[in-house]
Order: C-alpha cells, then structure tokens, then sequence
C-alpha cells in the first residue's frame, strides 16, 4: 500500500487500554511508523496525559518531529521542538482555551446533570476529582480520574449512562460541545472544536488534504467519542483493542495493508 501522509490515532481502547502507558510492543510499532510517516495522536486528556502514556514510552531515537499530540480531544496541537534553548521540548501550537467564567458554568451544569440523572453521586468518595479542567476542556470521570480500569469498563459498559449524562448537559451548555470521552467520562469543551476540527487544524497546518488522512479509532459509531471524524474526509479504520490495532500497525509497516 502506499503510506498516508498522516495516521492519526484515539488514545484510550485504541493505542493503550484506559490512562494506561502504551506497551513495549506498541512503542515499538510507533517508533517503526514514525520512521516512514506522520502521525498524531488524539484524547480528551491533557498534555501531560500524553507525555506519560506515550512520549516517554517511546524508544531511544524514535522520530518525534513526525510526531503530533492534540490533546483535550483536538482543542490543543503541540509539536516536537528539538531547538529550544533549554533542549528539545513540545511547542504549543494552539488552545482554543475556556475561561475561568466558562469552566465554572460548566462545571455547575455537570453537577446538576449529574445530580437530576442520579447517575453520579458527588457525597461518595471518587477515586480522585471527578471534575478537572484542562484548559481547553473540562472533564467529568463518574469514579475520579484515577478509577481503577477494571471499575471504569463495569460502569457503563453499553455507553446508556453516558449518553444520559451528554445529553443532559449538551442541553444545559447549548454555547459549547460536550461528547462522551473515555469510559467514565464527558468531555465539554468550546462550540465545535472536536477532534474533526483538531483534524483539519492539522492537516491545514502540514499542508494535506484530509483524505490523505487515516484515522485509527476504537469508538468509530454513531454516539461513540470519534464519531466526530466523520465530519472530516479522513479515512478510517475502526479497531475494538489495542491488540488489534497493533496489529493494524504491524500490517502497514510491512507494506501489507489496505485501507
């Protein structure tokens, strides 16, 4: 196959399993994709999310400046600086960054969302905060940020809860976009910025077309966290786990693949 010019992966349940550190095998398939193509690298976590599931995973030599992270689910782009005056670092981009006004309004909105669904009871102990603002985002895990993985797949593992709890807020916060994140959370950040607009974002940027594209994605569905790259002309390729998506990976390097 001929290689795209951009591979743009989802984090959680695609490349790792939930906040989890890539592993071995996978930093190693990274690093051999990095050697022949760009990609970049989407979630609704913020930066240092991504440095330490990803970037500090990757091997010695793997080709950062062929690297993208667009964390807080595309509402920031930063890139590889290797010429900084206090050595090589990520160089942001841009946020499309909410106000303390506005996370507060939202935050507010998530509490009363949570509180007339009766899904997430704020009185109980979390595993850490249940709401975070990251800048460009605000977050709401329903078990705390650092819930237990195998609590976080029991939780809403046919995705009713967090559709109640989108929906909700969507309702409350019509001058903003709230989508389902990871598999506890929702994720709300400015009025259409996504991760389709973090895609054309970059594409605009590296000077591609977006159907020179492909986007790797473990929710690929109506109401699933990268439904919104449909509205872009990528290419897709939907993955169920991190397994298989290695795999996938595996296959494009060794010239295998097909679309």
């Amino acid at each position: 196959m001929s290689m795209y010019k951009l591979i743009i992966f989802d984090l959680d349940g695609t490349l790792a399993e939930s906040k989890q550190s890539l592993t071995p095998e996978m930093a190693a398939l990274l690093a051999r994709l990095l050697a022949v193509t760009r990609i970049a690298i989407v979630s609704g976590g913020a930066l240092p999310q991504f440095l330490k599931q990803v970037v500090s995973r990757l091997p010695n030599g793997a080709d950062f400046t062929n690297l993208y992270l667009l964390p807080t689910s595309g509402a920031a782009l930063y890139e590889y600086d290797p010429s900084t005056s206090l050595g090589a670092s990520w160089k942001k981009i841009y946020e499309e960054r909410l106000s303390g006004k506005e996370a507060h309004a939202i935050e507010a909105a998530m509490r009363a969302a949570a509180e007339e669904t009766g899904l997430i009871d704020f009185s109980k102990p979390a595993y850490g905060e249940r709401i975070e603002y990251r800048g460009g985002q605000v977050t709401m895990s329903a078990l705390g940020q650092q819930a237990p993985l195998a609590l976080k797949k029991e939780w809403d593992p046919d995705h009713a809860k967090r559709h109640a709890l989108q929906t909700n807020i969507a309702e409350r916060l019509p001058e903003f976009s709230a989508g389902i994140g990871g598999a506890t959370s929702i994720d709300v950040t400015k009025r259409g910025v996504d991760k389709a607009y973090g895609i054309w974002k970059l594409c605009e940027r590296l000077g591609i077309g977006e159907v020179e594209a492909l986007y790797v994605g473990d929710e690929l569905c109506a109401g699933g966290n990268d439904e919104a790259v449909y509205k872009t002309d990528a290419q897709t390729r939907p993955v169920k786990t991190p397994s298989e998506t290695a795999a996938f990976i595996e296959s494009m390097v060794s010239g295998s693949s097909a679309p």
